[in-house]
């Protein structure tokens, strides 16, 4: 199997060897153009498949299906291929298994948090073998979208702002879903997306249009990419919006040039749901003739719902206005995957297999990753609550509310199945009076709940306040002009916290909240964002003490909207802000400070970094050198610290950022426990990409911090000489 992945990963399209491969070259031989055209088209259709997507098989023209899912349902589509069509090619079967399948695992946001790519990869690992379990061998993640403005609702499916922490997670999840052999049972193929610079949307307004410059595609959204396709993933998606004014999904400069020829990819390409037809409201086709040509002459091998390559591609390539061998090639494509996956060899599911309700072992793994993804964004000394309370009033619109827990895209996961804020804190306090008050709806409300709520807060020991997003407020198509606490729920905060009782917010919501009098006001505050299957245990966990947070943020909350689009690794301009100095880069009602940066989260322990050295502190050009801290735990309780390397380069053939994440390592301590951290520094992190659009290093001195966030730290110099 590795030789096969290797030549799949390696081989140039048209010059397959012997064996690995070859039964590719010998089908494409024998096909006729309709049965090329159908390996190039995937259709959705309902849970459980139906009568079309089972003809379209038997007649070898079906390459794959997204959306159907269950063995049953699978296997009888794919004996149609197998068994009924002429060449018995079998169908791919995708689906959307973002955050989990089965078990929900917190939304990628959340995953991001916990700053921990193993802990990625073994939740991309268990859904696959769970989507596995009831067919499907291909799932459309990870999105490795790098995104910095809260208003698209996308921001839930990526890593967050920055490229070196979302190179770092997209090889996680590439390896968690296809492992060294994705041919082996209970893999999925890994798909990248969206191809590319979708998560820069104009406004934070989804499916909207983009304009980045090349150095900033290179720098910025390329790498995570790049990360998924060095870590072997199989296919990539294009996306719906369109880049510098041509569409991403005929974009011949992404797909064609920098995907596969400068990267050598040689996986396939599919489209984004209905991306081919949409160039006609693009404005770039005039029909659907002209939008299946441009697709797949630019580099779109699959065609994802719309229906215009079988429609017009036989005509074009009739006329010649669409060469066979562009056709050819994207078929070998796709019939290389499916001979990666296996799919030949062993088509069906075990339909005794299928996927079933979480085990206790699923929901371990669940939990200790909703843990892990926690930010602790406040705290007063409110927080942990003691055990020993007695009466708990938990309130918010949020409190009790599944769906909000799941998020979107939660797979085929089951609001029966997940654990609430409530169920997490009555489980955690099973001898404890815990009172439940809705005060309002996410969107709504009355003054008498907010009056009913206020007297639940009066009579309590402690009190949780449960408030965000609803579960459908984030995720595609759910963009927001006012990123803040919807509704009422700032008024339902205020009326709980001025009862004066020991008081802890938690957030769930799919993006950074606009937040800055909750902040102000609350005494502790925990970003739980949608935490999935296990998330009321795991909240209730960090709320009692039986867990420490630890996760940091992956996307800055602004202080006001103004400020946004907003992140850590800036550039500094000519006129930086200078306080007193009326010229300079600021704002006149707002401060340029986010309300809480780049890599914040707090502890119930206290962390400190001392020791900073390089090792060399002065190297050539090429050269590398490595630089260690020791991070310390100086409180009473252990915890967990994620330390953080950054770089800055004081001068250079193109303006740098503020400051750049190129190392970090999230580390437990026990009290007065210490550890050093070593990060290498090579050309890959002390390089960025000139004038020239070429990836180069180029002497001077860098400047290098250790912190826990993306403020403040120790530093030291490097030198780069010539």
């Amino acid at each position: 199997m590795r030789t096969l992945l290797a030549l799949l990963l390696a081989a140039a399209p048209a010059a397959a060897a012997p064996g690995a491969g070859a039964r590719a070259e010998s089908l494409l031989r024998r096909m006729t153009l309709s049965e090329k055209l159908g390996q190039l088209q995937q259709l959705g259709g309902p849970v459980g498949g139906g009568p079309e997507l089972v003809e379209l098989a038997a007649e070898g023209r079906l390459g794959s299906t997204l959306n159907v899912r269950g063995a049953k349902a699978l296997n009888a589509i794919q004996r149609a291929a197998v068994e009924r069509s002429r060449l018995k090619i079998p169908v791919l079967f995708g689906f959307d298994v973002i955050h989990g399948y089965r078990t929900v695992f917190p939304i990628p946001l959340g995953l991001a948090s916990s700053w921990d790519p193993a802990l990625v990869e073994r939740a991309a690992r268990l859904s696959a073998r769970e989507a596995y379990a009831d067919g499907l061998r291909w799932t459309f993640s990870p999105m490795v979208d790098v995104a910095r403005d809260p208003r698209w609702g996308r921001v839930a499916e990526g890593a967050g702002e920055d490229p070196f922490l979302g190179a770092a997670l997209a090889r996680a999840y590439v390896r968690g879903y296809q492992t060294s052999d994705p041919s082996a049972p209970g893999t999925l193929a890994a798909c990248a997306k969206h191809w590319v610079g979708y998560g820069a949307a104009e406004g934070g307004r989804d499916y909207n249009t983009t304009e980045i410059s090349e150095r900033t595609l290179r720098q910025v959204y390329f790498p995570p990419f790049k990360a998924a396709l060095d870590a072997g993933a199989l296919t990539f998606m294009s996306a719906f919006n369109d880049l510098d004014g041509v569409p991403a999904s005929e974009n011949r400069f992404t797909l064609n040039e920098v995907l596969r020829r400068e990267w050598g990819f040689r996986g396939f390409v599919v489209s984004d749901w209905d991306a081919v037809a949409q160039l006609i409201a693009h404005g770039v086709a005039a029909d659907g003739a002209q939008a299946a040509r441009e697709a797949l002459t630019a580099g779109v091998d699959m065609e994802m719902d719309s229906r215009l390559y079988g429609a017009h591609l036989p005509a074009l390539v009739k006329a010649g206005r669409v060469p066979l061998r562009t056709v050819d090639e994207a078929v070998l494509r796709v019939l290389r995957v499916k001979e990666a996956l296996g799919l030949f060899a062993h088509p069906y599911a075990d339909e005794t297999a299928a996927a079933g309700p979480p085990d206790a072992a699923a929901r371990a793994q669940a939990r200790e990753a909703a843990v892990r993804s926690l930010v602790l964004l406040k705290n007063d000394g409110t927080l942990p609550f003691p055990k020993t309370v007695r009466r708990v009033a938990v309130i918010g619109p949020l409190a009790d509310d599944a769906a909000a827990v799941l998020g979107s895209w939660r797979g085929d996961g089951r609001d029966s199945e997940a654990v609430t804020i409530l169920d997490g804190v009555r489980a955690a306090l099973p001898g404890a009076a815990v009172s439940v008050a809705t005060g309002v709806a996410v969107t709504g409300g009355t003054d008498a709940g907010i009056a009913a709520a206020a007297a639940a807060a009066k009579d309590a020991d402690a009190v949780i306040l449960v408030l965000g997003e609803s579960g459908d407020m984030s995720g595609e198509a759910s963009s927001r002009a006012h990123p803040d606490l919807p509704g009422r729920q700032l008024v339902l905060a205020e009326a709980v916290l001025a009862e004066g009782r020991p008081t802890a917010v938690v957030l769930l919501n799919g993006r950074p909240l606009i937040v800055p009098e909750l902040a102000a006001r609350a005494p502790a505050l925990l970003e739980a964002w949608q935490p999935g299957t296990e998330g009321g245990d795991a909240v209730a966990d960090a709320l009692f003490g039986d867990a420490d947070p630890g996760g940091k943020l992956t996307m800055t909350f602004p202080r006001a909207l103004g400020q946004v689009p907003l992140y850590y690794d800036h550039k500094n301009t000519g006129r930086p802000f200078e306080a007193g100095n009326h010229y300079t880069s600021k704002y006149l009602d707002e401060s340029n400070d986010p309300l809480f940066p780049f890599g914040w989260g707090l502890s119930y322990t206290t962390f400190a970094l001392r020791d900073l050295r390089l090792a060399p502190a002065r190297i050539r050009r090429g050269g590398r050198t490595t630089a260690s801290v020791t991070v310390t735990n100086t409180g009473a309780r252990a915890g967990d610290e994620v330390v953080q390397l950054y770089l800055h380069r004081t001068a250079s053939s193109v303006t740098p950022p503020v400051r750049q994440l190129e190392g970090f390592s999230r580390v437990s301590l026990k009290p007065g426990e210490s550890r050093t951290v070593s990060f290498p520094l090579g050309p890959k992190e002390l390089g960025f990409v000139g004038v020239d659009e070429k990836w180069t290093v180029e002497p001077g001195r860098v400047e290098v911090f250790a912190s826990t966030c993306s403020v403040g730290g120790l530093e030291a110099g490097l030198s780069v000489a010539p």
